[in-house]
């Protein structure tokens, strides 16, 4: 068995060029520290023929592999978790500074969705339970217990839950339905090959690559539900009178620049997250069609417009709701609106 290490990087004994009869490689023997121990090794760091070289610097800590047969550290990763956790303390500080209490909340919806997803579905999964079932379950867990959180319990959360369910419900029929037509298998990427091998086929990939979907349209679909909801709230607010149709007409209106932008922000991250494979598909001698159908190609649009789709409805859905709710509710609790210099608190019920 590999022993795996953690070292820091002390000093930089000797650097230069070798030349191999074809190549001009560089090359750097080092002098690392073991971090849990007060051992010292030494490894000489070449580069490889037509690959990019990548020279360390002193004090940056690297993970190390021992082999079993020669007992030689090799340089195999950077220890990247220091960089990670800076930069979540930066994102957890300005969430609540800006977001002063509910802002604070929104970290505890956020932590919650995590302990969902890897204490609840992911073990589903490795246990047997269809991937699909498992994700459903941890969806219906997710939705409320976050939007509770992060927005109060409210008649407008109340609302927001409903309409992000039926929006995520006929988003995951709609991907479903389109999987099956376009025969993809979820096994377009090596991470899914590899999954496959080592569960022994165990588990579904092709109802993975849903489940996928359905996590990615939680986020999305939190925006834009509990939006609308408040909006409608805060029309009927200004005017109790308002009659259903005009109340959801001007709602909708909003709605539709919130879908807009939401839809514009989704097909971006997507694109954004698939940029080199799309390079490698594009510089390649394949047309246009035939890229859109490779299969982790068809994969991505599947997962892009699934989610759009989710997005779209989402806001009608949850303004007709809405709708239908203020305009029979007769007593609207207003919403409470935070004042600079006092410091009472935010109502939480209504």
């Amino acid at each position: 068995m590999q022993s795996t290490k953690e070292a820091t990087i002390t000093k930089i004994i000797d650097q230069g060029k070798n030349f191999d009869g074809t190549n001009s490689l560089e090359f750097q023997k080092l002098e690392l520290k073991i971090n849990d121990s007060e051992e010292s090794v030494q490894i000489i760091n070449s580069q490889m023929p037509f690959s990019r070289w990548n020279p360390y610097s002193v004090k940056e800590q690297v993970v190390l592999q021992q082999e079993p047969e020669t007992l030689n550290w090799l340089i195999t990763d950077y220890v990247r978790r220091p960089a990670l956790f800076q930069l979540g303390a930066i994102f957890a500080l300005l969430v609540i500074l800006i977001g002063k209490w509910w802002g604070f909340r929104s970290l505890i919806s956020l932590i919650a969705s995590f302990f969902v997803i890897f204490g609840m579905i992911l073990p589903m999964i490795v246990h047997g339970w269809n991937p699909l079932l498992a994700t459903i379950i941890g969806s219906f867990i997710i939705v409320p217990i976050t939007f509770y959180i992060s927005h109060g319990i409210k008649t407008k959360t109340h609302i927001a839950v409903v309409g992000t369910i039926i929006a995520l419900v006929i988003s995951g029929l709609l991907a479903a339905n389109f999987m099956d037509r376009a025969k993809l298998t979820g096994f377009a990427s090596e991470e899914a090959g590899f999954l496959s091998v080592m569960t022994q086929n165990s588990i579904d990939i092709r109802g993975l690559l849903l489940a996928g979907i359905i996590i990615s349209l939680l986020g999305t679909l939190d925006d834009v539900a509990v939006s609308q909801s408040s909006f409608v709230q805060q029309l009927k607010e200004a005017d109790p009178d308002m009659s259903f149709r005009e109340l959801f007409i001007r709602a909708t209106r909003v709605g539709q620049d919130h879908v807009s932008s939401m839809v514009n922000t989704l097909v971006l991250v997507y694109a954004g997250a698939s940029l080199p494979l799309l390079l490698l598909f594009l510089t390649s001698n394949s047309s246009t069609l035939q890229v859109l159908n490779f299969e982790v190609i068809a994969e991505e649009i599947v997962r892009t417009l699934s989610g759009s789709v989710g997005v779209v409805l989402a806001a009608p859905i949850t303004t007709f709701i809405a709708t239908v709710v203020f305009t029979k509710k007769k007593n609207i609790p207003k919403e409470p609106i935070p004042r600079a210099k006092h410091k009472k608190k935010l109502a939480f019920f209504h």
